[in-house]
């Protein structure tokens, strides 16, 4: 109930809810980033559960990208595999708690969003 007296998290859930598909994923995006700067901070800062639970928020993002994959168009497959690397790396840096893998880590997704975003930007200015 607290939650419907909270300006801030009412206006975030009717983000989500009136977002598109391309919107989500973008959303999906920023937040795998989010949690893997926290985790990287809390690695540096020696904050181990801290570390742990953000590097599973990210890894359950990409999760579920790969789930949403259409492996009938062949790019899905390049993903695939971007996305399995990034899990792999994602299980090292939380076993040994390196900083600089997950630095490494969301390095990939920024620049995986950053070319969400030009795609996204390319299909709006076709179908205007």
């Amino acid at each position: 109930m607290a939650m419907m007296n909270n300006p801030y998290a009412q206006y975030n859930n009717s983000k989500i809810l009136t977002a598109s598909p391309a919107e989500l994923t973008l959303m999906l995006y920023e937040g795998a980033i989010k949690f893997g700067n926290i985790a990287t901070q809390a690695m540096k800062d020696k904050d181990v559960q801290k570390a742990h639970y953000n590097v599973i928020r990210t890894q359950k993002i990409i999760d579920e990208f790969r789930a949403t994959l259409n492996f009938k168009y062949p790019i899905a497959e390049e993903f695939d595999k971007v996305y399995r690397y990034l899990l792999k790396r994602l299980l090292e840096a939380n076993v040994s708690k390196d900083p600089e893998i997950m630095e490494e880590v969301v390095m990939h997704l920024r620049s995986m969003r950053d070319n969400w975003k030009e795609v996204m930007k390319k299909v709006k200015s076709q179908q205007a």
